[in-house]
């Protein structure tokens, strides 16, 4: 670790502010860039979106879901998404919600085991989206299957309320 990293003071002694918001920024810049070449790859050529990842338990994710949660940049966006897929679990969250950092390796295997696309919407970075959504409160869950909201759930929930609501939708 760098003394800039241990204190947040740089070698001219100004203090970095924000330097751990930034980095987050920075990796999710990544995640987002990495995720939109794997979708696109997918609508150009047909190809499965995650790599073919997924659990095998089950016969394995649906081809065109992705592995890892979709962090949503527009309500565009999100439309698009719970259009184009069968079943969409949306997890509105905030970073600074305690339960909402609880729940996110819940959300993130969700994603990775199940067909569900999961969807992810900052309430801060998207408010208009958060409130079209209902998300009063944080972290709120819903459901979405065939394009309509199906299911709701407020506050942090266990990993088999969320698997049940997508596995019955999903039916």
């Amino acid at each position: 670790m760098s003394e800039t990293e241990r204190n947040g003071v740089d070698s001219g002694g100004a203090r970095q502010e924000g330097s751990e918001l930034s980095e987050r920024e920075r990796i999710r810049e990544r995640k987002r860039e990495k995720l939109r070449e794997r979708l696109e790859g997918a609508s150009n050529d047909g190809s499965d979106a995650d790599g073919g990842g997924g659990s095998d338990a089950d016969g394995g994710a649906d081809a065109g879901t992705p592995a890892e949660p979709v962090e949503v940049e527009t309500p565009e966006e999100f439309r698009r998404l719970v259009d184009a897929h069968d079943v969409v679990l949306v997890d509105c969250y905030a970073d600074w919600c305690g339960p909402c950092q609880m729940m996110e390796p819940t959300v993130e295997s969700l994603a990775a085991e199940t067909d569900a696309v999961v969807a992810t919407v900052d309430v801060d970075g998207l408010p208009g989206l958060a409130q079209q959504l209902g998300a009063r409160g944080v972290p709120t869950f819903l459901v979405y299957a065939n394009g309509e909201p199906v299911d709701r759930f407020v506050g942090a929930q266990d990993r088999t309320t969320l698997e049940t609501a997508i596995a019955s939708d999903a039916a």
